[in-house]
């Protein structure tokens, strides 16, 4: 059957707008009806018309409330006045009066329509787009760096362009225009221009994606990653476990010769991964959060949500890390304040992390059981 010229204009408008065709002939009916009360009616008129799809012929009718004590005689009709229009009417209901359709109109209602037609393509746009992105808060995408406006990035995600503020950079990585790149979106809203996307490469949700994209056992849930402590750019701390038997988090997510691990630092430049062992136990928790360091005593203070963490005097740097790094982002993955000490020389057993929270090297296989250590990027200088 052949497609009528008006249906291929309704066509190609639902193509190149990608809205459905519901919305785009409500919007033609909306914008036939403005110009039909501009030109044969009164501005406070209900006009309500239906168009034919096929033959683009309209019908349109005149929508009166039922009340019981008539104000306005445009919008309003008494019980007895609506029976004769429809005799089950009764208070509340609504009643139409059909019109005589006219399918020629003045320039100034021409122009009214058109400017009806286009406000509410542009309003089904954004709610299209937003409800779209909205889908995807929370989630990694892909984008191209489209442009860079003073120290804002915007990236070029599709439908839309999305954009990361300073605080959502990561330190020191360098952004060019047409760069392809992940980003995390952090939020989603509503603006007068239309949704606006805020998009993240430092947010710890990144990390998470990436280990979802990277490692089937996390994607399918099967390894569970209970919590992230980050410092963008420079190191983060990652703790999983699994409830499965038999299945070792941390070789899973490392993967046979660091490949999947790799992956993930190659979408995040110098950074480095600790991949820890989760314990309900507190005190082996925080042992584990503490690696690669070696803690001999853990003592708590559960009022104050402190512990206080001997270690060895060779392992009191390692423990602290370069600027405090390693103890901050260990009390973030452990939810506890953890002061360090050095150990009493005393008669004691050190205290390693659980051999399954081990962090295999690039180069041993994922399967050994070591302390772990942390991952960063191989460099082609370190392969050979």
């Amino acid at each position: 059957m052949a497609i009528s010229p008006f249906m291929a204009a309704i066509n190609q408008i639902c193509d190149e707008k990608g809205l459905s065709r519901d919305i785009v002939l409500e919007t033609i009916e909306a914008a036939i009806a403005a110009a039909y009360r501009k030109d044969f009616g009164k501005p406070s008129q209900i006009i309500k018309v239906k168009l034919d799809e096929e033959s683009g012929q309209t019908k349109v009718w005149q929508v009166f409330d039922v009340v019981e004590a008539v104000e306005d005689n445009e919008n309003q009709k008494t019980p007895a006045e609506a029976k004769k229009i429809l005799k089950k009417a009764k208070v509340g209901d609504q009643v139409e009066i059909e019109l005589e359709p006219h399918s020629e109109f003045g320039r100034i209602a021409a122009q009214t329509a058109k400017q009806v037609i286009i406000q509410r393509i542009r309003e089904a746009e954004r709610d299209m787009l937003y409800a779209e992105f909205k889908d995807k808060e929370h989630k990694i995408i892909n984008g191209v760096i489209q442009q860079i406006e003073g120290s804002n990035v915007i990236i070029d995600l599709g439908k839309l362009n999305g954009l990361m503020l300073p605080s959502d950079q990561i330190p020191k990585e360098k952004y060019y225009t047409g760069q392809r790149l992940k980003v995390f979106v952090r939020g989603v809203e509503e603006s007068s221009r239309g949704p606006k996307v805020l998009v993240s490469r430092t947010d710890p949700g990144l990390i998470t994606g990436l280990f979802e994209l990277e490692v089937p056992e996390v994607a399918a849930k099967t390894v569970e990653i209970k919590g992230i402590a980050r410092e963008a750019g420079f190191r983060s701390k990652v703790a999983v476990s699994t409830d499965q038997e038999g299945l070792d988090p941390v070789g899973s997510c490392v993967g046979q010769r660091g490949t999947r691990i790799q992956a993930i630092l190659a979408e995040i430049g110098e950074e480095k991964i600790d991949i820890i062992l989760w314990d309900e136990n507190v005190e082996q928790s925080i042992i584990n959060a503490l690696s690669p360091a070696k803690v001999q005593k853990v003592k708590l203070h559960k009022k104050e949500k402190t512990a206080t963490v001997s270690v060895a005097e060779d392992q009191l740097s390692l423990a602290i890390g370069k600027g405090g790094q390693n103890v901050r982002l260990a009390s973030k993955l452990a939810g506890w304040s953890i002061d360090i000490e050095k150990a009493v020389k005393e008669k004691k057993t050190t205290l390693e992390a659980g051999t399954k929270a081990a962090v295999v090297p690039e180069k041993a296989d994922s399967k050994a059981e070591k302390p772990a250590k942390t991952i960063k990027k191989t460099t082609k200088k370190s392969k050979k």
